[in-house]
């Protein structure tokens, strides 16, 4: 069975918490789906790309989440977790990328 890549489970999070939040209107239930999601993506970065790869993308899965917040108020909250979870994306394909994990293929 092949796997979802780590940059989509990662960008996958951050918008699904945020959809589920905003659509169930139980934020805490958005961050379940936000923490599984990340859980899932740091297990698969650390077998990528090593402990380094895994504490760093996963800092910037959080750092991203707290981000999106104050971007929010200045571009709204779609736009905002859209460019979060590209940021993270992104960064997790490079980093993957250059460890030469399962991601670089």
């Amino acid at each position: 069975m092949a796997r979802v890549p780590a940059a989509v489970v990662a960008a996958g999070g951050l918008v699904g918490g945020y959809a589920v939040a905003r659509w169930t209107k139980k934020r805490p239930l958005g961050g379940v789906a936000l923490a599984a999601a990340g859980a899932v993506a740091a297990r698969q970065w650390h077998r990528e790309g090593g402990t380094k790869a895994s504490v760093g993308l996963s800092a910037a899965y959080l750092a991203a989440f707290g981000a999106s917040h104050p971007l929010a108020k200045k571009v709204g909250a779609w736009p905002a977790v859209f460019t979060v979870a590209g940021t993270v994306a992104t960064a997790s394909w490079v980093v993957t990328r250059r460890s030469g994990g399962a991601g670089a293929a």
